[in-house]
């Protein structure tokens, strides 16, 4: 078992920044890839970014490119997204996801609560 803990949310202006963490315990040893994800009211969950736990290989979806940057402290252990430039359309939910089975970035067998993102205009 591997439990997640999100946090950082809150509410910031637009063009403001914002930094996520979240923190694994557990079975932490057996997780091979970690995300993000995120969700809007009405609309589906969306891939933001991930992060391989060994090789540090990161991984973005469009919205992210070129504004969010993923990490990671295996000591800790914890993996960050750092949101820059936000826009109001990034207000969701953010969820945060370990992948002990794969290393693909693209499968995830355990969830965080979520942490909400609200970007005012």
């Amino acid at each position: 078992q591997v439990q997640l803990v999100e946090s950082g949310g809150g509410l910031v202006q637009a063009g403001g920044s914002l930094r996520l963490s979240c923190a694994a315990s557990g079975r932490t040893a057996s997780i091979y890839v970690m995300g993000w994800f995120r969700q809007a009211p009405g609309k589906e969950r969306e891939f933001v970014a991930a992060i391989s736990w060994s090789g540090g290989n990161q991984y973005y979806g469009d919205s992210a490119k070129g504004r969010y940057t993923i990490s990671r402290d295996n000591a800790k252990p914890t993996v960050y997204l750092e949101m820059n430039s936000l826009k109001p359309e990034d207000t969701a939910v953010y969820y945060c996801a370990a992948n002990t089975r794969t290393l693909l970035p693209t499968q995830y067998d355990y969830w965080g609560q979520g942490t909400q993102v609200t970007v005012s205009s």
